[in-house]
């Protein structure tokens, strides 16, 4: 009987004392590629990421991601958010699908790259390249390097054989760092987003005066938020629904801060989108040899 006794006892304090195994939120992995630095793409995306859990019940996580290494990171993400190139990449070989668009900018849910010099360099055309020198953006943007190759090599242009010279800026901010370079004259051309060159106009960075455009690429899908095959069909959709539902003034507290979640991720919210919208990102890929359609 005093055996029985304290077997009971010991019980009813490990059931006691136990984690209880219902009621735990679920936890998702949102994965940012980072857009300046890591530091400011936590900044940015966070509040979105605190908003999307509270408004779905469950624990989202924000993992901040480099370009290069997001496809070897996929496989442990719930949800994407990156640029197209990345998309149809990751569509491609890790089966992640789209689900909406983010706006930003006067193209809303498009960007589109130039090319772009100084007025005082004299420089027209693409032409009057050949023999000059130039900064592009990082190999896997879509408008900061691909698209500016396309132009190159619509207009008879081999970077590799008829450039003097071209590089891509190391480190944070390169979109950045490549405007200011051809600003102030380290190069005579630059790749441009210009979404990227708008928001410098607009914060009293440069003067667009300063500058000429001497050949832009058609409008592309741009950042978007995608899934992978690890999320059910029903939670994705109820995700999407959030994501579009999402208004100008809706707010989330964060960090003991309320903050405006669209406001702060420097964007105007999202839209709706199918996977054949990324035909024209896909096409201009397979022109300039970049994944996933490169030929070595």
């Amino acid at each position: 009987m005093k055996r029985l006794i304290i077997f009971t006892i010991l019980l009813c304090i490990t059931s006691c004392n136990s984690s209880p195994v219902t009621g735990e939120r679920p936890q998702y992995r949102i994965g940012y590629m980072i857009c300046n630095s890591k530091e400011e793409t936590l900044q940015r995306f966070k509040p979105l990421t605190a908003y999307l859990s509270k408004k779905l019940g469950v624990n989202f996580e924000a993992v901040v991601i480099d370009t290069f290494r997001f496809t070897k990171e996929v496989d442990t993400l719930d949800f994407t958010h990156t640029n197209s190139l990345l998309y149809i990449i990751m569509h491609r070989n890790h089966g992640v699908d789209i689900i909406a668009l983010e706006k930003a900018g006067s193209l809303g849910s498009r960007s589109k790259g130039a090319i772009v010099t100084l007025k005082k360099s004299g420089i027209k055309n693409v032409k009057e390249l050949k023999g000059k020198t130039m900064i592009f953006g990082p190999m896997l943007a879509p408008t900061g390097y691909m698209t500016q190759i396309d132009l190159l090599l619509k207009f008879g242009i081999d970077p590799e054989d008829d450039l003097a010279f071209y590089t891509i800026p190391s480190g944070s901010y390169k979109h950045d760092k490549v405007i200011y370079g051809v600003l102030f004259e380290r190069y005579d051309a630059g790749a441009f987003p210009m979404l990227d060159f708008e928001k410098m106009v607009k914060e009293g960075k440069i003067d667009e005066e300063d500058f000429s455009i001497i050949a832009e690429g058609e409008p592309i899908p741009y950042c978007n938020f995608g899934v992978t095959q690890r999320v059910e069909d029903s939670f994705a959709k109820k995700f999407k629904k959030v994501l579009l539902g999402i208004k100008k003034d809706d707010t989330v507290e964060i960090d003991g801060e309320i903050v405006r979640v669209l406001e702060r991720a420097y964007i105007d919210g999202y839209e709706d989108t199918a996977d054949e919208d990324f035909d024209v990102v896909r096409e201009m890929a397979k022109r300039t040899n970049m994944p996933p359609y490169q030929r070595y």
